[in-house]
């Protein structure tokens, strides 16, 4: 009977012990997949910032599997709102001949009394961009003008510039995209380097700027993310969702090319692109007050808003500023438009 005992005690811990192994397992299985993957809705782009209708392709992934991608050829030119302007003329001008600067974190309008007190806003007696005398304040007019101050490597007859690229510049630009129909999560995130500054690589189907904001690949980046790409992600109306702005070259060169009120700007490469978002492109309200979204990052996961619609920020957001939930599946939320920056790495594989 003791023996009987044994043997019955002995089976019963044994059971015990597998179904906590399979319950680990199950455990596990939950929290490293979604229970809701959303895909990616083309509808949502508007066809007015198109060059061509969206189409779908295969493409390689990141980690080397093919999947079926929106091949999106965007003009880099917004049709939901104006672009610009960017540099007030005078510095009695206010701030709608302006538009704004991030600093630290804060936004400020560039008006008239802002170019003005930039030797005091800097703590730097060498910024002057406006004639003391007439208050008109120095800034590009021309195609040629804005290459050659936009370029890191700005020459002194340069500095003490603002920098205003004008749409007209770059009216025949177009850049093609790749993003996966379905998202597919990585095994491990890819992190965008917050060091990022100065000329680098191109956008996703566009072309190596002369000189221009487009940051090298950083490093400390996962093995397998050369071909990473710099921007971010794609708005509803085709403008791109760019890497930080290199502020640390341009403010260097004692120049300053401000963003417009949507956050965006021009160099002769990119065209016309976003660094951050300040809630004037597209947006798509949710019903929950959800914060609304705004675009999609280029793995497929989509963007939204810093904050939901009474004001709230995002909570619980992980290193690539994203989380999950059973009615959008994972997404991103942007950083604080003063902190020039949009999402800090992708959860998912992108296309090579």
């Amino acid at each position: 009977m003791k023996k009987y005992n044994l043997k019955l005690l002995t089976l019963s811990l044994f059971l015990v012990g597998l179904s906590a192994c399979k319950s680990n397992s199950d455990s596990k299985k939950t929290i490293t997949q979604d229970k809701v993957t959303v895909a990616v809705n083309s509808d949502y782009f508007l066809s007015g910032g198109l060059a061509d209708p969206i189409t779908i392709v295969s493409r390689t992934l990141s980690d080397g599997s093919t999947a079926d991608c929106y091949k999106i050829v965007a003009t880099s030119t917004p049709t939901d709102h104006t672009m610009g302007p960017w540099c007030p003329t005078n510095i009695s001008d206010d701030a709608s001949a302006g538009e704004i600067w991030m600093q630290d974190g804060k936004v400020y309008d560039v008006d008239g009394e802002f170019v003005k007190n930039l030797a005091t806003f800097y703590k730097d007696d060498t910024w002057m961009l406006y004639n003391s005398e007439t208050g008109e304040i120095t800034k590009t007019s021309t195609k040629e003008e804005c290459e050659e101050a936009a370029n890191p490597n700005v020459g002194e007859e340069y500095k003490n510039y603002c920098v205003e690229c004008l749409p007209s510049y770059v009216s025949d630009v177009t850049h093609t995209y790749y993003i996966p129909v379905t998202p597919k999560k990585a095994a491990t995130p890819y992190a965008f380097s917050r060091g990022e500054r100065g000329p680098g690589g191109p956008p996703p189907g566009g072309k190596r700027p002369e000189g221009g904001e487009r940051p090298p690949i950083p490093e400390g980046r996962p093995e397998n993310s050369s071909t990473m790409p710099s921007s971010r992600g794609l708005a509803f109306n085709g403008v791109i969702f760019d890497a930080p702005a290199p502020t640390d070259n341009i403010l260097s060169a004692y120049t300053l090319a401000p963003f417009d009120d949507a956050g965006g700007h021009i160099n002769l490469a990119a065209g016309y692109h976003y660094h951050a978002a300040t809630g004037v492109s597209k947006k798509i309200t949710q019903s929950d007050n959800h914060a609304a979204m705004i675009g999609y990052a280029f793995d497929g996961y989509g963007i939204y808003e810093n904050t939901d619609a009474v004001g709230n920020e995002a909570k619980d957001l992980d290193a690539s500023r994203g989380h999950y939930d059973d009615v959008r599946g994972y997404h991103y939320h942007v950083d604080k438009a003063g902190n020039n920056n949009f999402i800090n790495g992708l959860r998912g594989e992108y296309a090579q």
